[in-house]
């Protein structure tokens, strides 16, 4: 992978992030945007062990979605209390996805002022993330096509961002909104994936506090290097041609690939891996073809 620093800033102005990153859809680290908070010091896993410990939560590991249940469906569950001792005492590859404050933990909403940088957020769901220290997220990008501002807290993570351009590089699997599940990119072998050895992206490492911009439809894998967790929030669609977009992945390309996942099974998600490795083989092909 072809990684460069992405830019970044300790403070910017509405005009300034409007002009040079939310127009032209660039990417941009905000470092600790969250400090201006007037309850920052609550943004941390005491206090939602505090408010939240009794709620049962849907757990997710590192390995691969089983062929025969559901993408969305948890490994398991566990007390919230009992989950953040947990990450907070040992190395877990547990992680919590799309924890929606306003239905699980509205006291919190109370504790932050969404950052005025010009764009219109989405407010039903700022969504929540938590990570051990060994949990991954598959390289992939948001359904809903918003604008994301994600926020990082208590632990340190580790972000690559690949433009949606960037696609053909990547593996993609049909119907997905997520690449091969097979690519370790911490450690990417390029004999095995030699087109990904050409996608140009960035690398991010993120502290408490900060703040990363990712414009829509940006590819991103997440790495907690330490347990922690995120809030992510989210813009409406930007254009109607987004917002159709939108819609055509979340109604008919998601409902789609959940129904051959049913018929299907294990051979659907053998089908599209392979399909997904033909594609991004072509496309090496034919970028070295115009470079020869």
């Amino acid at each position: 992978m072809l990684l460069s620093e992405v830019d970044t800033v300790e403070n910017i102005s509405k005009e300034t992030f409007l002009a040079q990153y939310f127009r032209p859809q660039r990417p941009v680290l905000i470092k600790g945007l969250a400090k201006s908070w007037e309850a920052y010091d609550k943004w941390n896993l005491d206090y939602i062990f505090e408010q939240a410990g009794e709620q049962e939560v849907g757990l997710y590991d590192n390995k691969p979605a089983d062929p025969n249940k559901a993408t969305d469906e948890p490994v398991t569950t566990m007390k919230m209390r009992d989950y953040i001792k947990l990450i907070k005492s040992q190395p877990s590859d547990l992680r919590i996805f799309f924890y929606i404050i306003t239905d699980k933990l509205p006291e919190l909403l109370k504790n932050f002022s969404y950052p005025d940088l010009g764009f219109k957020y989405f407010k039903r769901i700022p969504t929540l993330f938590f990570g051990g220290s060994e949990a991954r997220v598959l390289m992939h990008y948001d359904v809903d096509l918003g604008d994301l501002l994600h926020f990082q807290f208590e632990g340190k993570k580790r972000v690559l961002l690949f433009a949606p351009n960037q696609a053909p590089y990547l593996y993609k699997v049909p119907l997905s909104v997520h690449t091969v599940y097979n690519i370790d990119y911490e450690n990417p072998d390029y004999q095995l994936f030699p087109a990904l050895a050409h996608a140009q992206g960035y690398e991010i490492f993120m502290e408490h506090g900060d703040a990363l911009f990712m414009p829509s439809g940006y590819w991103h894998f997440n790495r907690y290097l330490e347990a922690g967790f995120s809030v992510t929030l989210r813009s409406f669609p930007a254009s109607p041609l987004r917002l159709l977009k939108m819609l055509r992945e979340v109604f008919v390309i998601r409902y789609t690939d959940k129904l051959m996942r049913k018929l299907f099974k294990a051979k659907w998600v053998r089908y599209k891996q392979e399909k997904a490795f033909r594609e991004s083989q072509e496309a090496l092909q034919r970028k070295q073809q115009k470079t020869a």
